[in-house]
């Protein structure tokens, strides 16, 4: 997995950096399909701008953006929203396996009990 930072309107310094690698390795380390990401540091005036992209394998792209007076208060949001949507991405692709044809344990076990 890749992580590429860069910045506009305005230089970035090594914890800032740091920080951005450290909260989003974090969160990335529980889904293995993540293969790059991109983030976009931003300083307009007072405003923080964040925007992350994160592309993996299957089509799975996700965007997010946040903006704040603070660039840390920044970094953290848009990190739990890349969180969240990659969360359901994951959750949508583990939802759709065929369970109908799959039986439980307990149903199985009544119906070899019925039988005997």
């Amino acid at each position: 997995m890749t992580i590429n930072i860069t910045s506009r309107h305005a230089d970035i310094s090594d914890t800032q950096k740091e920080h951005v690698t450290a909260k989003l390795a974090a969160v990335l380390e529980a889904y293995p399909e993540v293969e790059y990401a991109h983030v976009i540091m931003d300083t307009q005036r007072f405003r923080h701008i964040i925007e992350i992209v994160v592309q993996g394998k299957h089509h799975l792209r996700v965007e997010a953006k946040e903006e704040s007076d603070d660039m840390y208060t920044s970094v953290d949001k848009v990190v739990d929203k890349v969180d969240r949507q990659l969360r359901r991405s994951r959750d949508k692709l583990v939802d759709h396996k065929a369970t109908k044809h799959r039986t439980k344990l307990a149903d199985f076990e009544q119906k070899l009990n019925r039988q005997i």
